[in-house]
């Protein structure tokens, strides 16, 4: 079973997440902020990392910083999810080390074609 680690401070968009990927069958870890989440990357291996980006404490960029720079973690593909959109944003965010980039609010719609992509089972 797949596994993806939620790492999301909005409490609606944890639930709206989680339920298009549990509705699939993949499995669910929730973190709502950088310290949770880097717990439980040291306490589980994870097929994809979805990570909000505007984090309360520390941010995202910091979070996927020290996923990437641990080697337990450093496989792990990551996903930024946020709401900025800014021009740019998607290119620096690759630049830091994620696969992807889905932007925020979620099209339910597009948003399991895009995750397809990024673990490997859609089209590229």
């Amino acid at each position: 079973m797949t596994s993806i680690l939620v790492v999301e401070d909005n409490p609606m968009n944890m639930e709206l997440v989680t339920c298009l990927l549990e509705s699939n069958g993949i499995e669910v870890t929730q973190a709502v902020d950088g310290l949770e989440a880097l717990d439980r990357i040291s306490n589980s291996l994870f097929d994809l990392i979805l990570l909000d980006i505007q984090l309360p404490g520390m941010g995202g960029l910091e979070v996927l910083k020290h996923i990437k720079e641990n080697p337990a973690s450093q496989q792990i593909g990551v996903v930024a999810l946020t709401a900025q959109a800014l021009v740019g944003d998607k290119q620096r965010f690759i630049d830091a080390g994620c696969i992807g980039y889905i932007s925020k609010p979620i099209d339910v719609f597009q948003f399991m074609d895009e995750l397809n992509t990024f673990l490997g089972n859609g089209k590229t």
